[in-house]
């Protein structure tokens, strides 16, 4: 039978996602304390009395990558009265998207690491945060149909083949290459920047920008 608690205190949990060498890789913090040591979790805590939810997810991502001004989107709450074995803690999760991995990781004395995982190869994870971190590749998934929301894994510049293994990662799937070119080039979604990859050893490829790196509706899929 689940405890008894008068009132319920709220966290944030943060997923993050960015690609890597073609694979989406999520980062996890390892945990420590018993009854989850040695197991992962995404990164998260307890929201500050003076503080917004939003806020605070903001100041998750920055204290464990450093970055900030990137994509970040409330994803659920996850609220099942058993979830946390300390207390009773509802979660209001994001999850954020980084274009590289190239970032600073950090933690603290309360873990033991902080490593990126492939998404689709986790290793044991804390709380409920498989079902967290798969609610939020779900959505992006979903998304990846019907918004520009590709734009928060990609570098300022990069080719239209980077944009479709990306795609194709997230996926899971094989995209034309004639038809998802044409399809891009005709929503204008993108632009050349007037400049070539170099120092690779195929043809110099046509590197391109996100005419807007912010949401946007719109049929890619």
């Amino acid at each position: 039978m689940s405890k008894k608690y008068k009132f319920a205190v709220i966290a944030t949990d943060v997923v993050i996602l960015a690609m890597d060498n073609g694979e989406l890789k999520a980062l996890l913090i390892k945990m420590k304390k018993k009854p989850f040591a040695d197991s992962w979790a995404a990164p998260g805590g307890l929201v500050g009395g003076s503080e917004s939810v939003d806020a605070a997810a903001e100041r998750v991502l920055r204290e464990k990558t450093g970055v900030s001004h990137v994509y970040l989107e409330q994803l659920y709450t996850f609220g099942k009265v058993s979830r946390d074995p300390f207390g009773r803690v509802v979660s209001v999760a994001y999850f954020a998207l980084l274009p590289n991995i190239d970032v600073k990781l950090k933690t603290t004395n309360e873990y033991a690491d902080v490593r990126w995982f492939p998404a689709a190869d986790l290793p044991k994870l804390a709380y409920d945060h498989k079902e967290i971190i798969e609610c939020a590749v779900n959505r992006l998934r979903a998304k990846l149909e019907y918004t520009n929301i590709v734009y928060g894994l990609l570098p300022a510049e990069f080719t239209l083949s980077d944009l479709q293994k990306t795609y194709e990662a997230i996926l899971g799937r094989r995209l034309d290459k004639r038809n998802f070119r044409k399809k891009i080039l005709a929503l204008g979604l993108v632009a050349t920047t007037g400049k070539k990859t170099i120092g690779e050893p195929n043809r110099p490829a046509v590197l391109y920008r996100f005419k807007k790196r912010s949401l946007q509706n719109i049929e890619v899929l």
